[in-house]
């Protein structure tokens, strides 16, 4: 194991920066990968970028993305290396991703392309969707045409070094849904002077559970959460006049969500009007699922069998869910699993920290797809 990309990954580990604030992140990134000479260094938005290696002829391009960015969270890991930014820590591994892709970066520098092109995207803002929705749309970006797009990610609960995949759907489509209704305050004494939500989110509530638990809409799973609810002010003089519901929806299929969201704004829409209520629905963190390419699993797979890691192929997508969704709607890619072990924490605990030894293994994977996709144009 190179013991400068484990100390690199805990060197980001200590500085952890939240979305859309990965400067320092991004800055460190380009000054350790510039001594690998990339051929070019392309800057996307704010905090992105992309090292790109290219081959003396024309060929396939292939990129391999990894995150920038960590949580607002207060680490209670107890490393040495522990987070020195209040409430901010790298709770689901970004910093071992990007070790692994600084490690990847290596490798090639060392081993060049001699057709087409590698290229190493740090994304930043996973965590808000936004990140993936800006680069996918950034003509610099759209200029590298990949015809293959790969990432990975450590997932707690497997064995270390597994490599987990699954075609099609790997990881859920997932959205917030925020519902403002606006009716007409009055005093609490005659609550028959105004118009108030509060009957409108109890029916809103029974009835989207309702729906959640009605199986003959959908295809596969969804789920329906109802995660916070606002109702009026505390002030026992008053009848409340206006009320915010929100609620993450997820499916494992595109198609689904679509289903989902829909018959949610049929309900929301004829309670509050049925309550004489103004309504207004919006949407954040909007992720569409992750669907894996056949082909590009295949190429997981034939490689992970190269280098003689373990494969779990996987029947039901992850609950969880990841933008780089918005790249596999657009080209080849797969994304896949990196066993980080039975007793790891689970993603966004206070106390995770990426297990070091499993770098290398993410490392080899990345490398044996880059081979494999160039050498076989």
């Amino acid at each position: 194991m190179n013991q400068k990309i484990i100390k690199f990954r805990q060197e980001i580990h200590k500085h952890p920066e939240v979305s859309n604030d990965e400067y320092n992140t991004s800055e460190r990134i380009i000054n350790y990968i510039k001594k690998f000479n990339p051929d070019e260094i392309i800057k996307l938005g704010e905090t992105g970028v992309a090292f790109v290696f290219n081959g003396n002829e024309k060929g396939k391009i292939v990129v391999f993305r990894s995150e920038l960015d960590a949580l607002p969270i207060k680490e209670k890991s107890g490393v040495e290396y522990t987070s020195i930014n209040d409430h901010i820590a790298h709770s689901c591994g970004h910093d071992g991703h990007m070790a692994i892709l600084a490690g990847l970066t290596q490798k090639i520098s060392e081993n060049r392309p001699k057709r087409g092109r590698g290229v190493m995207l740090f994304q930043p803002a996973e965590e808000v969707e936004q990140g993936a929705r800006d680069v996918v749309e950034n003509p610099k970006f759209i200029d590298i045409k990949p015809d293959y797009m790969f990432a990975l990610h450590n997932v707690p609960g497997f064995e270390k070094h597994k490599i987990i995949l699954k075609k099609g759907s790997f990881a859920s489509a997932s959205k917030g849904m925020t519902i403002q209704l606006t009716g007409k305050t009055a005093h609490a004494a005659e609550p028959q002077n105004g118009i108030s939500p509060a009957d409108a989110i109890s029916e809103i509530i029974k009835k989207l559970h309702g729906l959640r638990e009605n199986k003959m809409l959908f295809k596969d799973f969804v789920l329906l959460t109802i995660i916070h609810i606002q109702l009026g002010e505390i002030s026992f003089g008053t009848s409340p006049g206006y009320a915010e519901l929100r609620v993450t929806l997820r499916a494992f299929e595109n198609e689904d969500m679509k289903v989902l969201t829909d018959k949610c704004e049929k309900i929301i829409r004829e309670i509050s009007k049925e309550e004489k209520l103004e309504c207004k629905i919006s949407y954040s963190e909007v992720f569409p699922a992750t669907v894996n390419n056949d082909d590009c699993v295949n190429i997981v797979e034939q490689s992970a069998k190269q280098i003689d890691l373990d494969i779990q192929n996987i029947e039901n997508p992850f609950k969880w869910s990841e933008d780089f969704g918005y790249f596999t709607e657009k080209y080849n890619a797969c994304y896949f699993g990196l066993g980080s072990g039975k007793n790891q924490p689970q993603f966004h605990n206070p106390d995770f920290d990426f297990p070091d030894d499993i770098i290398e293994s993410g490392i080899n994977i990345f490398y044996a797809i880059y081979k494999k996709t160039l050498s076989d144009d």
